[in-house]
């Protein structure tokens, strides 16, 4: 029941996310890491470090990441900080009437969010990796912080010792639907500070925890699929008896 909750929650954002994708920012595409151990166990330890300040995740419980291959020590001693118990679930200690002092809003449940932006536009990795690698320096925002995948975010950039700031760069074009006007036309970043990582480290590192976040919104996905492929042999093996089962029928009654 908990896990309906928080999926139709998270699938309230739906319409506002869909409606920020027509702007026209085109969704990367995200590397699959639902078979990379190492780097899922990475996003475990980015997501506990950067997300699970502000958000939680509370249909997911510390001893679940057993699962990635950590044992109870090294959750413990990685991924536990503040007195957590193995067993208790992922939730922040930020009280919601802090963030919506702070932020203006409560930061929304992670535990299925990838699902939650799943659209026709592309998967709900996709819209994570293109998003937490779109954030540039806004100081007409209370943050200091705008994304383009989703404008006017409340949420800063958590991520930004690891990227560095970048500003965007725009160039003046006329307006397709109005003769003579002139708009702004997004036209690629500048860095003006550089991280603590490279581009390349950084896109990694990000589809690492966009990769973990995927894993954690169904842990028992991969064990689904296989299940899927072996009950799909199966029936198919099932068929082939049967037909010529029937068929071997047919021909003694002939």
């Amino acid at each position: 029941m908990n896990f309906a909750k928080k999926l139709l929650a998270a699938l309230a954002l739906v319409p506002a996310l869909a409606f920020a994708n027509e702007g026209g920012v085109a969704l990367d595409k995200a590397p699959d890491r639902s078979n990379n151990m190492a780097a899922l166990q990475n996003g475990a330890k980015l997501f506990v470090n950067y997300c699970l300040n502000c958000h939680n995740a509370s249909s997911m419980r510390y001893n679940r990441l057993k699962d990635l291959g950590l044992t109870d020590e090294q959750i413990k001693a990685n991924l536990l900080f503040t007195g957590e118990k193995v067993g208790e679930m992922m939730t922040t200690t930020m009280r919601p009437a802090d963030a919506k002092a702070w932020f203006g809003v409560v930061p929304p449940d992670l535990s299925v969010i990838s699902r939650a932006k799943s659209s026709g536009a592309g998967s709900g990795g996709d819209y994570l990796y293109t998003y937490l690698r779109n954030f540039y320096k806004d100081d007409t925002r209370p943050t200091g912080w705008n994304n383009r995948v989703l404008e006017n975010v409340a949420m800063p950039h958590v991520l930004w010792e690891l990227q560095g700031i970048q500003t965007i760069k725009t160039i003046e074009v006329e307006d397709p639907h109005e003769h003579g006007k002139m708009t702004h036309q997004f036209a690629g970043f500048e860095q003006v500070k550089p991280g603590t990582m490279s581009k390349l480290e950084f896109d990694t590192a990000v589809a690492d925890l966009v990769g973990y976040m995927e894993w954690m919104a169904e842990p028992a996905a991969q064990t689904r699929k296989k299940l899927g492929v072996a009950v799909v042999l199966f029936m198919a093996l099932f068929a082939v008896l049967a037909w010529r089962l029937n068929a071997s029928f047919w021909k003694e009654v002939k």
